[in-house]
């Protein structure tokens, strides 16, 4: 039987450790996370095709490092792995393979994204 594909993209345990931070549920920091998460990576997400399509390494680096780091925070490892070798390519000016790894990353993004989506309930609306 196969892993349902939240499971696949998001690291449970980084889930978990995001969770034992509010036991109870009652703050909702693990949606406020994700939130946070889905709202940053899709602006990082126009960003990024803005520099790719003006050659601009310093602001592909820029979006792969923040998102880097987001994504380990959520768990989703994979995609926090590629963010980390594309900064590392341009750091060190390999740009050889870089349209390839960030046509990696764009869909891997949007799989997690398509991931987090259903986990966040509809904002907070007043009455």
């Amino acid at each position: 039987m196969s892993q349902p594909l939240s499971a696949t993209l998001l690291d449970a345990e980084a889930l978990d450790r995001l969770r034992e931070l509010d036991p109870t549920g009652k703050g909702r920091l693990l949606e406020r996370v994700l939130r946070a998460f889905h709202s940053s990576a899709s602006r990082l997400a126009q960003q990024l095709g803005e520099a790719r399509t003006n050659g601009d390494m310093q602001g592909i680096r820029h979006v792969v490092h923040t998102l880097k780091s987001s994504s380990a925070s959520i768990g989703a490892l994979a995609l926090a792995r590629l963010c980390a070798e594309i900064e590392t390519s341009i750091r060190a000016e390999a740009f050889a393979t870089l349209p390839e790894r960030l046509d990696a990353m764009d869909r891997e993004l949007a799989a997690v994204l398509q991931v987090v989506t259903p986990m966040l309930s509809p904002p907070d609306t007043p009455t």
